[in-house]
């Protein structure tokens, strides 16, 4: 019993004599300020180089390649570069950290291609037009399809029908003032839709409308529907021949 207590109390000593916790590694990235990234490596303009993951940090020193490009000795350890200063091509950006108690950290590598402006805006220009014609493209047959399902045709709801505003709300008309509900194919900008009223047929941008004011708009479309009277139109000759034959019992002609 005795060799087994010594071997079992041996082993204990040595795994509690392994290390407590890995090591705290400095990490550093790339904020870009102004200019192009591409996401692949390329980059262009003014970036700043930010340091942490270490509580105890008093000073770090920021490298691209092996020359020393600045150091930040309190908190936030950052710096800041323009990558037109230096020469164009691969570099490799890292840091060395120093803690209060005189420990050195090394960071995370970063390897990043120097490019110039003119290859900067035509790299960004190949990712920026494709994604405008796209946008453009979209919001063109958001507009054009309804106009040519919905061209000439005008909804004949009588005033005070039930309607059901569904998902997108409703809207009143800015035209009409009568109450519809928004389209699914109604161009959003913002707290406003640009949409179709099926009333009067007029596009306008239209936000979507309280519970309130869709009741208060169908009573008022309800009391315009009421007051309104047709009286029959009567022509011009129509009235030349009521007035020769009011003239036949005027005493004094």
């Amino acid at each position: 019993m005795t060799l087994i207590n010594l071997l079992l109390a041996i082993f204990l000593l040595s795994l509690s004599s392994g290390p407590a916790q890995q090591e705290e590694q400095l990490q550093i990235h790339l904020q870009r300020n102004w200019g192009f990234a591409s996401g692949t490596g390329l980059i262009q303009g003014t970036f700043t180089i930010k340091a942490s993951g270490v509580e105890d940090l008093s000073r770090v020193v920021f490298y691209l390649d092996d020359s020393v490009l600045g150091e930040a000795e309190q908190e936030p350890f950052q710096i800041g570069f323009v990558t037109d200063d230096h020469p164009l091509g691969l570099h490799q950006i890292s840091a060395v950290g120093f803690t209060t108690g005189g420990e050195e950290i090394l960071s995370n590598t970063i390897t990043v291609e120097f490019v110039s402006s003119d290859q900067g805006w035509q790299a960004a220009s190949r990712i920026i037009i494709p994604i405008v014609v796209i946008i453009i493209g979209a919001v063109g047959l958001a507009i054009l399809v309804p106009l040519i399902f919905t061209r000439g045709k005008k909804e004949q709801l009588p005033p005070g029908a039930p309607r059901n505003y569904g998902y997108y709300g409703g809207a009143i008309c800015p035209k009409c003032s009568r109450p519809f509900s928004r389209h699914i194919y109604g161009l959003n900008l913002g707290l406003h839709k640009f949409d179709r009223c099926p009333y009067c047929g007029k596009w306008s941008l239209v936000r979507r409308a309280s519970k309130e004011e869709l009741e208060a708009a169908e009573a008022a479309e309800i009391a315009a529907g009421k007051e309104a009277v047709i009286t029959p139109e009567t022509s011009t000759e129509e009235d030349l021949r009521q007035a020769i034959e009011d003239s036949r019992y005027d005493e004094n002609v």
